[in-house]
């Protein structure tokens, strides 16, 4: 089974749905995905696959992989994938993406900032979630790729995606 198909696997397998009213921090640690039906207020932090449905109002910042929107988000979104808006989609707020699909008739109301795919140690540990001394300690040591400018090292998203996949990360 590959490492894809074993992934997309553990997300059916982790599907939580949200179809009352909420408020408060929602974060997952692990790979899921949430769909919101509902009201929620408050944060949102998700690994996995955000899903904000037809009937949903979410009052939050957001930070996750990917997220589809059928609903309506009030505030920031930050994906490190895509973000999705569908055709009754409407948003109010910032969004931070390496992709942004807007399907005609969907509302965005605020800024987009396409993320580079080069990032720096801090970005790494949370992406990782792995404190940020043992992402430069791999990096001092050449356990993990990366390119050091001035006395900052920056790593290059996409190749540090294949040493994960290549199992080098332990």
């Amino acid at each position: 089974m590959g490492l894809r198909h074993k992934k997309e696997q553990d997300l059916k397998e982790h599907t939580i749905d949200v179809d009352a009213a909420m408020q408060g921090s929602l974060v997952f640690k692990d790979p899921v995905n949430l769909r919101i039906n509902g009201k929620f207020d408050g944060t949102l932090e998700v690994r996995g696959t955000l899903t904000i449905g037809e009937t949903a109002y979410v009052n939050a910042n957001i930070k996750c992989e990917n997220i589809t929107i059928a609903g309506r988000v009030k505030g920031d979104i930050e994906a490190e994938g895509k973000v999705e808006l569908l055709e009754r989609a409407a948003i109010e707020g910032n969004v931070k993406t390496q992709r942004l699909i807007i399907t005609d008739g969907a509302i965005f109301q605020g800024k987009c900032l396409m993320l580079e795919d080069i990032i720096g140690a801090d970005e790494l540990a949370r992406h990782l979630e792995l404190d940020k001394n043992t992402i430069l300690q791999w990096a001092d040591t050449g356990k993990i790729p990366g390119i050091k400018e001035d006395k900052e090292w920056k790593f290059d998203r996409k190749r540090i995606d294949s040493w994960i996949a290549s199992g080098k990360i332990s």
